[in-house]
């Protein structure tokens, strides 16, 4: 079985790749839903769009990203990805920002919510045991 017919929407390694691209632009603790789109392969490559969707304080955010991957021929393995701000609002405006969204001509599916923490998981915070905070801890026993 083919590995892209074994994961749900959102999951595998080219959309992990996007995940951790957008983690270092932008703060993924104020992500309050991705969705992606149908993955679409033409020739030697293949394209996947997110919605990632942010509140900061009382304005949210609606953003595309973006990659592409050749999978085939002598670039295997290249990828690249790209961020655009679709637009912004209110918190309540999710809907009406989500309208947003360009539209692809030739994808008929709507796009599949993602877990949040399929793409960003939780970081657990250190603890002075394992986090090396305690200087102590560095001492030789006597």
């Amino acid at each position: 079985m083919l590995p892209e017919l074994t994961v749900r929407p959102g999951e595998g390694e080219r959309w992990e790749r996007l995940a951790a691209w957008l983690a270092e632009r932008i703060p993924v603790e104020e992500v309050d839903g991705i969705w992606v789109f149908r993955i679409v392969r033409r020739e030697q490559k293949e394209y996947g769009t997110a919605i990632v969707s942010l509140v900061t304080g009382e304005r949210r955010r609606i953003l595309t990203a973006s990659y592409t991957a050749t999978i085939k021929g002598r670039d295997r393995g290249g990828f690249t990805a790209d961020m655009v701000e679709v637009g912004s609002g209110p918190v309540e405006a999710l809907h009406e920002l989500l309208a947003l969204v360009p539209v692809r001509a030739d994808d008929e599916d709507p796009p599949a919510d993602v877990e949040i923490a399929t793409w960003f998981p939780p970081v657990p915070a250190p603890t002075g045991a394992d986090g090396g905070a305690d200087e102590a801890s560095d001492a030789p026993d006597a």
